[in-house]
């Protein structure tokens, strides 16, 4: 019998060990990505208070169409850029959750870039 390395629990540790290292504030709020087959999640937190400023995913009823794939992470990009924007914060540190910067997680932060924040 072959055992498969869980490569959810190889994420959650390469995200572990990149939270040690980055931390968002106030002024400068860290970007977070979560993607799941079907659906991408952004966040901009605070770590200091521990709150969530500004959130988009692909769940919300702005998005009809399919949520997992390139168009529509791009899409959560720039409406977490604007969001953010509307509340003031244009920099932020960018997390990418372990993932590997490629396809969804390229995309949305591209669009995020084109909306307007700086990282």
């Amino acid at each position: 019998m072959v055992n498969r390395p869980d490569s959810n629990k190889a994420r959650q540790r390469r995200h572990t060990r990149v939270r040690g290292k980055i931390s968002g504030t106030a002024e400068c709020p860290r970007l977070n990505v979560f993607r799941s087959l079907q659906h991408i999640y952004a966040q901009l937190i605070d770590d200091d208070k521990g709150v969530t400023l500004v959130s988009a995913s692909t769940v919300e009823k702005e998005f009809s169409e399919y949520g997992g794939n390139k168009s529509a992470a791009h899409e959560v990009g720039k409406l977490i850029a604007q969001r953010a924007a509307d509340k003031g914060i244009t920099e932020c540190v960018f997390d990418r959750g372990g993932y590997i910067y490629h396809g969804r997680v390229l995309e949305l932060a591209e669009g995020a870039r084109e909306g307007g924040l700086k990282f």
